[in-house]
């Protein structure tokens, strides 16, 4: 079995393309590695991905057309896992066509490439984002998702429509992951896991947004990889054969209890600095796993605690501290 895994030095997509490499199979990860952040934690995720001799790296824009479909007609991969995207909901007000290449052209492109050589099975990552400001807790996958707060948010919405839309017309068989806070090793600096940390190991004070009201389904790697594992075996088979699925902890955590799950982690108080809400946020996410546990016999079980305390030990050792 030959896999795609695009953003495969992202923080889902390195810990995802480290699971496929230890259980054989070949993988194909593809990434521009661009300055979103710095790029030297993405080197680093490949260097965890580079000594397997089923690994191959391919540094590539999924927005150039051209070389997208080349890669598909040369690889002929059976599955694809799509988690390249650009990232961030605030960062979305800032540059917004950003968002347009990566996210609507990108997954233009990987459907194309699913289109005309026969791919097995694509999933792809949206994000828990598309719920809005729906009030209903949790959030189904049969909710109404028309409202989106963000142009991130309206790019995932986006996704799962072209997703649709390719199953009906071509019968290409989609899945959809909606992904509920993901925070763990190797993890994003622009998420409040390392914001925090780094800032209390510093002595520097956090900005607690919505005065720490606000309710996060935080939910640990490890959780997420296993939902994706187990995901992609199970491919629709419908006459439109599309599916979506949340995968998220199913214990929304108060952003007050959280801190204080970090300042344990990091056996030091932090300094709060309260604030109100931020635009393009939402005051809770929530996830309903019924469909998740019926389809893959699955559902994430990792506690808060204990994520992060496996987060702090692995920010240590990265920052040398």
């Amino acid at each position: 079995m030959k896999y795609l895994v695009t953003g495969a030095a992202g923080f889902i997509g390195m810990h995802t393309s480290k699971r496929l490499l230890d259980m054989g199979y070949e993988v194909v990860g593809l990434d521009n590695l661009n300055d979103y952040y710095d790029p030297a934690l993405k080197e680093y995720r490949l260097e965890q991905l580079l000594p397997y001799p089923n690994f191959r790296f391919v540094k590539q824009d999924l927005a150039d057309r051209k070389s997208i479909a080349e890669l598909f007609k040369k690889e002929r991969f059976q599955r694809v896992i799509h988690l390249a995207a650009q990232a961030g909901v605030r960062y979305s007000l800032e540059a917004p066509f950003d968002y347009v290449d990566s996210n609507l052209v990108g997954m233009m492109t990987i459907l194309e490439g699913c289109r005309h050589n026969e791919v097995e099975h694509l999933v792809y990552a949206s994000s828990s984002s598309v719920y809005g400001m729906n009030a209903k807790i949790p959030f189904s996958e049969t909710d109404m998702v028309d409202n989106p707060v963000s142009l991130y948010a309206a790019t995932k919405k986006a996704n799962e429509l072209m997703a649709h839309s390719y199953s009906h017309l071509y019968k290409i068989s989609t899945t959809g992951l909606r992904f509920f806070t993901v925070y763990g090793p190797a993890g994003r600096p622009d998420m409040a896991p390392w914001l925090f940390t780094e800032a209390i190991i510093q002595g520097r004070p956090i900005k607690v947004f919505n005065h720490g009201k606000m309710q996060r389904d935080f939910t640990y790697i490890d959780d997420i990889v296993e939902g994706i594992i187990r995901i992609q075996n199970v491919i629709p088979e419908q006459t439109a054969p599309y599916s979506l699925y949340n995968i998220g902890n199913n214990q929304p955590v108060e952003l007050k209890s959280f801190i204080e799950a970090i300042e344990k982690a990091c056996d030091k108080e932090a300094e709060k600095i309260y604030m109100g809400m931020q635009p393009g946020d939402v005051p809770a996410t929530y996830a309903d796993t019924s469909r998740l546990e019926q389809s893959a016999n699955y559902k994430p079980t990792t506690s808060i605690e204990v994520g992060l305390k496996s987060f702090a030990d692995w920010y240590r050792q990265y920052n040398s501290i």
